[in-house]
Protein backbone atom coordinates (compact mmCIF):
# COMPACT_ATOMS: atom_id res chain seq x y z
CA UNK A 1 0.00 0.00 0.00
CA UNK A 2 1.26 3.10 -0.77
CA UNK A 3 1.33 5.26 2.41
CA UNK A 4 1.33 8.90 0.66
CA UNK A 5 -1.92 8.29 -1.32
CA UNK A 6 -3.82 6.77 2.16
CA UNK A 7 -3.16 9.50 4.54
CA UNK A 8 -5.99 8.67 6.59
CA UNK A 9 -4.35 4.72 6.90
CA UNK A 10 -1.17 6.59 7.91
CA UNK A 11 -2.70 8.47 10.33
CA UNK A 12 -4.36 5.55 12.18
CA UNK A 13 -1.11 3.58 12.19
CA UNK A 14 0.89 6.33 13.79
CA UNK A 15 -1.67 6.74 16.14
CA UNK A 16 -1.86 2.49 17.09
CA UNK A 17 2.67 3.03 17.63
CA UNK A 18 2.14 5.70 19.68
CA UNK A 19 -0.24 3.84 21.80
CA UNK A 20 1.32 0.56 21.82
CA UNK A 21 4.96 2.88 23.11
CA UNK A 22 2.79 4.82 25.38
CA UNK A 23 0.92 1.55 27.53
CA UNK A 24 3.57 -0.57 27.27
CA UNK A 25 1.22 -3.09 24.90
CA UNK A 26 3.40 -6.36 23.39
CA UNK A 27 5.46 -5.30 20.32
CA UNK A 28 7.25 -6.85 18.13
CA UNK A 29 10.70 -7.20 20.16
CA UNK A 30 11.38 -10.52 21.82
CA UNK A 31 12.11 -10.83 25.61
CA UNK A 32 15.62 -12.14 26.08
CA UNK A 33 15.01 -14.56 28.46
CA UNK A 34 16.89 -17.33 30.43
CA UNK A 35 16.32 -20.52 31.77
CA UNK A 36 17.20 -21.74 35.50
CA UNK A 37 16.67 -25.39 36.56
CA UNK A 38 16.64 -26.42 40.28
CA UNK A 39 15.59 -29.99 42.22
CA UNK A 40 14.13 -29.71 45.31
CA UNK A 41 12.77 -32.88 46.24
CA UNK A 42 8.49 -33.03 45.12
CA UNK A 43 8.47 -30.94 42.09
CA UNK A 44 4.42 -29.54 43.16
CA UNK A 45 6.33 -27.53 45.96
CA UNK A 46 9.02 -25.97 43.97
CA UNK A 47 6.49 -24.60 41.51
CA UNK A 48 4.78 -21.89 43.58
CA UNK A 49 7.78 -20.17 45.19
CA UNK A 50 9.12 -19.32 41.76
CA UNK A 51 5.94 -18.40 39.97
CA UNK A 52 5.04 -15.56 42.40
CA UNK A 53 8.12 -13.70 41.95
CA UNK A 54 8.03 -10.53 39.28
CA UNK A 55 10.32 -11.76 36.30
CA UNK A 56 9.24 -15.19 36.35
CA UNK A 57 7.75 -16.00 33.00
CA UNK A 58 6.75 -19.73 33.66
CA UNK A 59 7.42 -22.61 35.46
CA UNK A 60 7.24 -25.91 34.59
CA UNK A 61 7.64 -29.23 36.25
CA UNK A 62 9.80 -32.56 35.03
CA UNK A 63 12.58 -34.67 35.11
CA UNK A 64 16.65 -34.09 34.91
CA UNK A 65 19.89 -35.64 35.53
CA UNK A 66 19.00 -39.39 34.53
CA UNK A 67 20.08 -41.66 31.87
CA UNK A 68 16.52 -42.54 30.13
CA UNK A 69 15.26 -40.71 27.08
CA UNK A 70 11.57 -39.64 27.80
CA UNK A 71 11.37 -41.38 31.41
CA UNK A 72 7.37 -41.84 32.69
CA UNK A 73 6.49 -40.26 36.34
CA UNK A 74 6.06 -43.88 37.12
CA UNK A 75 9.46 -44.98 36.03
CA UNK A 76 11.51 -41.57 37.71
CA UNK A 77 9.58 -42.60 40.97
CA UNK A 78 10.64 -45.60 41.13
CA UNK A 79 14.55 -44.74 40.93
CA UNK A 80 15.12 -46.50 37.82
CA UNK A 81 15.78 -43.73 35.46
CA UNK A 82 18.37 -41.82 37.30
CA UNK A 83 16.55 -38.53 36.81
CA UNK A 84 15.57 -35.92 39.52
CA UNK A 85 12.37 -34.52 39.71
CA UNK A 86 12.76 -30.53 38.50
CA UNK A 87 11.61 -27.05 37.85
CA UNK A 88 12.86 -25.03 34.43
CA UNK A 89 12.26 -21.95 35.41
CA UNK A 90 11.79 -19.27 32.22
CA UNK A 91 12.25 -15.61 33.77
CA UNK A 92 13.20 -11.99 32.68
CA UNK A 93 17.11 -11.67 33.42
CA UNK A 94 16.50 -7.72 33.76
CA UNK A 95 13.61 -8.24 36.55
CA UNK A 96 14.90 -11.27 38.69
CA UNK A 97 18.42 -12.53 39.17
CA UNK A 98 19.93 -15.61 39.03
CA UNK A 99 21.33 -14.60 42.59
CA UNK A 100 17.87 -14.03 43.59
CA UNK A 101 16.24 -17.35 42.12
CA UNK A 102 19.09 -19.45 44.08
CA UNK A 103 17.96 -17.35 47.03
CA UNK A 104 14.28 -18.58 46.80
CA UNK A 105 15.95 -22.27 45.87
CA UNK A 106 17.37 -22.57 49.15
CA UNK A 107 14.46 -21.62 50.87
CA UNK A 108 12.84 -24.33 50.25
CA UNK A 109 14.81 -26.91 50.61
CA UNK A 110 16.59 -29.17 53.16
CA UNK A 111 20.25 -29.30 51.11
CA UNK A 112 22.09 -30.73 53.77
CA UNK A 113 20.00 -33.85 53.15
CA UNK A 114 21.62 -36.29 50.37
CA UNK A 115 18.76 -39.15 50.46
CA UNK A 116 15.79 -37.01 49.56
CA UNK A 117 13.82 -34.72 50.80
CA UNK A 118 11.66 -35.13 53.69
CA UNK A 119 8.99 -37.53 53.35
CA UNK A 120 10.03 -38.52 49.91
CA UNK A 121 13.37 -40.75 49.68
CA UNK A 122 15.97 -41.76 47.43
CA UNK A 123 17.96 -39.98 44.64
CA UNK A 124 15.03 -39.37 42.63
CA UNK A 125 14.38 -36.65 45.29
CA UNK A 126 17.63 -35.15 45.52
CA UNK A 127 18.29 -31.91 45.72
CA UNK A 128 20.49 -30.15 42.72
CA UNK A 129 21.41 -27.06 40.66
CA UNK A 130 22.02 -27.43 36.91
CA UNK A 131 23.46 -24.61 35.36
CA UNK A 132 22.90 -23.96 31.83
CA UNK A 133 25.56 -21.18 31.86
CA UNK A 134 29.15 -20.81 33.50
CA UNK A 135 27.99 -17.95 34.33
CA UNK A 136 25.29 -19.28 36.18
CA UNK A 137 28.16 -22.25 37.62
CA UNK A 138 29.61 -19.18 39.39
CA UNK A 139 27.03 -17.86 40.57
CA UNK A 140 25.64 -21.58 41.72
CA UNK A 141 28.98 -22.02 43.54
CA UNK A 142 29.46 -19.19 45.34
CA UNK A 143 26.05 -19.23 46.60
CA UNK A 144 26.51 -22.57 47.95
CA UNK A 145 29.84 -21.82 49.87
CA UNK A 146 28.04 -18.55 51.00
CA UNK A 147 25.24 -20.90 52.74
CA UNK A 148 27.46 -23.40 54.19
CA UNK A 149 29.97 -20.54 55.56
CA UNK A 150 27.01 -19.55 57.27
CA UNK A 151 26.43 -23.01 58.75
CA UNK A 152 22.55 -22.82 59.48
CA UNK A 153 21.66 -26.48 59.57
CA UNK A 154 24.31 -27.99 61.60
CA UNK A 155 25.38 -30.23 58.79
CA UNK A 156 27.29 -29.81 55.35
CA UNK A 157 25.53 -28.65 52.50
CA UNK A 158 25.95 -31.47 49.48
CA UNK A 159 23.50 -30.31 47.32
CA UNK A 160 25.27 -30.79 43.68
CA UNK A 161 25.37 -28.72 41.40
CA UNK A 162 25.49 -30.07 37.86
CA UNK A 163 25.48 -28.80 34.14
CA UNK A 164 21.55 -29.09 32.84
CA UNK A 165 21.33 -32.20 30.42
CA UNK A 166 18.27 -32.35 28.88
CA UNK A 167 15.00 -31.59 30.88
CA UNK A 168 11.94 -33.30 30.08
CA UNK A 169 8.48 -32.02 31.28
CA UNK A 170 6.48 -33.99 33.21
CA UNK A 171 2.97 -35.24 32.35
CA UNK A 172 0.37 -32.78 32.06
CA UNK A 173 -1.82 -33.60 35.37
CA UNK A 174 1.55 -32.55 37.70
CA UNK A 175 1.84 -29.07 36.12
CA UNK A 176 0.62 -26.18 38.42
CA UNK A 177 -0.65 -28.84 40.81
CA UNK A 178 -1.04 -26.98 43.79
CA UNK A 179 -3.61 -24.71 41.69
CA UNK A 180 -5.47 -27.38 40.14
CA UNK A 181 -5.28 -29.92 42.73
CA UNK A 182 -5.25 -27.68 46.32
CA UNK A 183 -6.96 -29.88 48.70
CA UNK A 184 -4.38 -33.21 47.95
CA UNK A 185 -1.77 -30.64 47.25
CA UNK A 186 -2.26 -28.93 51.07
CA UNK A 187 -2.90 -32.58 52.54
CA UNK A 188 0.41 -33.92 51.27
CA UNK A 189 2.69 -30.70 52.14
CA UNK A 190 1.25 -30.76 55.54
CA UNK A 191 2.33 -34.19 56.02
CA UNK A 192 5.29 -33.92 54.01
CA UNK A 193 7.93 -32.25 56.99
CA UNK A 194 9.02 -29.66 54.28
CA UNK A 195 6.73 -26.71 56.29
CA UNK A 196 8.55 -28.03 59.64
CA UNK A 197 11.70 -28.16 58.05
CA UNK A 198 11.88 -24.23 56.68
CA UNK A 199 9.76 -23.02 59.95
CA UNK A 200 12.98 -23.92 62.26
CA UNK A 201 15.06 -22.33 59.86
CA UNK A 202 13.73 -19.61 57.99
CA UNK A 203 11.23 -16.82 58.78
CA UNK A 204 8.70 -15.58 57.60
CA UNK A 205 10.53 -12.72 55.80
CA UNK A 206 13.11 -15.17 54.20
CA UNK A 207 15.14 -14.23 57.13
CA UNK A 208 17.78 -17.32 58.83
CA UNK A 209 17.36 -18.48 62.09
CA UNK A 210 20.81 -19.94 63.27
CA UNK A 211 21.26 -22.96 64.20
CA UNK A 212 24.83 -23.86 66.03
CA UNK A 213 23.55 -27.73 66.68
CA UNK A 214 27.44 -28.94 65.21
CA UNK A 215 28.53 -32.10 66.74
CA UNK A 216 32.34 -31.90 67.87
CA UNK A 217 33.84 -34.14 65.26
CA UNK A 218 31.78 -31.72 62.34
CA UNK A 219 33.30 -28.80 64.13
CA UNK A 220 36.79 -30.99 63.92
CA UNK A 221 36.15 -31.03 60.40
CA UNK A 222 34.81 -27.61 59.44
CA UNK A 223 37.24 -25.53 61.27
CA UNK A 224 40.90 -25.30 60.90
CA UNK A 225 42.77 -26.39 63.95
CA UNK A 226 43.48 -22.98 65.19
CA UNK A 227 39.99 -21.68 65.00
CA UNK A 228 38.82 -25.07 66.91
CA UNK A 229 41.86 -24.66 69.63
CA UNK A 230 40.19 -21.11 70.12
CA UNK A 231 36.32 -21.53 69.70
CA UNK A 232 36.21 -24.88 71.47
CA UNK A 233 39.05 -24.56 73.89
CA UNK A 234 39.40 -21.34 74.73
CA UNK A 235 42.80 -20.74 73.19
CA UNK A 236 44.39 -17.45 71.91
CA UNK A 237 46.19 -16.81 68.74
CA UNK A 238 49.34 -14.96 68.12
CA UNK A 239 48.79 -11.04 67.88
CA UNK A 240 49.89 -9.30 64.89
CA UNK A 241 49.92 -12.76 62.91
CA UNK A 242 46.41 -13.48 62.49
CA UNK A 243 43.76 -12.28 59.48
CA UNK A 244 42.24 -9.43 60.71
CA UNK A 245 44.15 -7.42 63.14
CA UNK A 246 44.70 -4.75 60.37
CA UNK A 247 41.58 -5.39 58.22
CA UNK A 248 40.28 -1.82 57.22
CA UNK A 249 37.68 -3.19 55.04
CA UNK A 250 34.04 -1.94 55.87
CA UNK A 251 31.93 -5.14 56.71
CA UNK A 252 30.46 -7.21 59.97
CA UNK A 253 32.35 -9.96 61.48
CA UNK A 254 30.32 -12.80 62.31
CA UNK A 255 30.80 -15.83 64.13
CA UNK A 256 32.68 -18.21 62.66
CA UNK A 257 30.38 -21.34 63.57
CA UNK A 258 26.89 -19.86 63.59
CA UNK A 259 27.24 -16.90 61.55
CA UNK A 260 25.57 -14.70 63.90
CA UNK A 261 26.25 -10.77 64.07
CA UNK A 262 28.74 -9.41 66.33
CA UNK A 263 30.90 -6.66 65.47
CA UNK A 264 30.90 -3.93 62.69
CA UNK A 265 33.97 -2.09 61.36
CA UNK A 266 32.33 0.84 62.08
CA UNK A 267 33.62 0.34 65.93
CA UNK A 268 36.75 -1.09 64.91
CA UNK A 269 40.09 0.66 66.25
CA UNK A 270 43.59 -0.13 65.99
CA UNK A 271 44.47 -0.62 69.68
CA UNK A 272 48.44 -1.32 69.39
CA UNK A 273 47.41 -5.28 70.84
CA UNK A 274 47.74 -7.42 67.47
CA UNK A 275 43.99 -8.17 67.31
CA UNK A 276 40.82 -6.87 66.37
CA UNK A 277 39.48 -4.21 68.40
CA UNK A 278 36.41 -2.87 68.86
CA UNK A 279 34.43 -0.39 71.11
CA UNK A 280 30.99 -1.88 71.07
CA UNK A 281 29.74 -4.85 69.39
CA UNK A 282 26.45 -4.61 66.82
CA UNK A 283 23.14 -3.88 68.45
CA UNK A 284 21.40 -6.82 69.83
CA UNK A 285 24.37 -8.91 69.46
CA UNK A 286 23.90 -12.12 70.93
CA UNK A 287 27.15 -11.71 73.39
CA UNK A 288 27.54 -13.01 76.89
CA UNK A 289 30.44 -11.31 79.28
CA UNK A 290 31.87 -14.35 81.34
CA UNK A 291 34.17 -13.96 84.80
CA UNK A 292 37.66 -15.24 84.01
CA UNK A 293 40.11 -16.03 86.92
CA UNK A 294 42.77 -17.83 84.53
CA UNK A 295 46.26 -17.20 84.61
CA UNK A 296 45.75 -15.75 88.07
CA UNK A 297 44.21 -12.57 86.84
CA UNK A 298 40.84 -11.42 87.14
CA UNK A 299 39.50 -10.74 83.09
CA UNK A 300 35.98 -10.54 81.42
CA UNK A 301 35.72 -13.06 78.87
CA UNK A 302 33.69 -12.62 75.73
CA UNK A 303 32.10 -15.55 73.98
CA UNK A 304 29.24 -15.92 71.53
CA UNK A 305 25.44 -16.61 72.64
CA UNK A 306 24.88 -18.69 69.85
CA UNK A 307 27.26 -21.35 69.93
CA UNK A 308 28.98 -20.41 73.35
CA UNK A 309 32.15 -19.80 71.37
CA UNK A 310 34.87 -18.81 72.97
CA UNK A 311 35.45 -15.14 71.29
CA UNK A 312 37.85 -13.00 73.56
CA UNK A 313 38.23 -10.61 76.05
CA UNK A 314 36.54 -7.22 77.43
CA UNK A 315 38.69 -4.47 78.61
CA UNK A 316 37.87 -1.04 80.03
CA UNK A 317 41.20 0.69 78.52
CA UNK A 318 39.28 1.98 75.33
CA UNK A 319 38.68 4.99 73.54
CA UNK A 320 35.52 7.36 73.68
CA UNK A 321 32.83 7.12 73.40
CA UNK A 322 32.28 3.46 75.36
CA UNK A 323 35.98 3.10 76.84
CA UNK A 324 35.60 -0.20 76.42
CA UNK A 325 38.00 -2.49 74.16
CA UNK A 326 36.74 -5.99 72.88
CA UNK A 327 40.00 -7.83 72.15
CA UNK A 328 38.85 -10.35 69.86
CA UNK A 329 40.82 -13.32 68.00
CA UNK A 330 40.41 -13.27 64.24
CA UNK A 331 40.38 -17.08 64.40
CA UNK A 332 37.05 -16.72 65.82
CA UNK A 333 35.56 -14.27 62.89
CA UNK A 334 34.30 -14.62 59.54
CA UNK A 335 34.47 -11.08 57.64
CA UNK A 336 31.59 -10.05 55.18
CA UNK A 337 32.74 -6.84 53.38
CA UNK A 338 29.87 -4.37 52.69
CA UNK A 339 29.06 -5.00 49.04
CA UNK A 340 28.39 -8.67 50.12
CA UNK A 341 26.16 -8.46 52.91
CA UNK A 342 23.14 -8.70 50.65
CA UNK A 343 23.94 -11.62 48.80
CA UNK A 344 24.89 -13.66 51.84
CA UNK A 345 21.61 -12.53 53.90
CA UNK A 346 22.86 -9.41 55.89
CA UNK A 347 21.38 -6.90 54.06
CA UNK A 348 19.76 -5.44 57.33
CA UNK A 349 23.37 -4.39 58.74
CA UNK A 350 23.86 -1.97 55.32
CA UNK A 351 22.60 0.68 57.43
CA UNK A 352 25.23 0.63 59.42
CA UNK A 353 27.23 1.90 56.65
CA UNK A 354 24.95 5.04 55.96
Amino acid sequence: MNLRSHPLQTLAIILALSWTLSTGAPTAMAIETQKATFAGGCFWCMEHPFEKLDGVISVISGYIGGHKENPTYKEVSAGSTGHAEAVEITYDPTKVTYEELLEVFWRQVDPTDGGGQFVDRGSQYRTGIFYHTDSQKKTATLSKAALENRMLFGKPVVTEITRAGTFYPAEEYHQDYYKNNPIRYKYYRSRSGRDQFLDQHWTDDGKAIKNSAWTDEELRQKLTPLQYKVTRENGTERPFENEYWDNKKEGIYVDIISGAPLFSSTDKFKSGTGWPSFVRTIPDAGIDEVEDNSFFMKRVEVRSADSDSHLGHLFTDGPPPTGLRYCINSASLRFIPKEELKKEGYEAYLKLFE
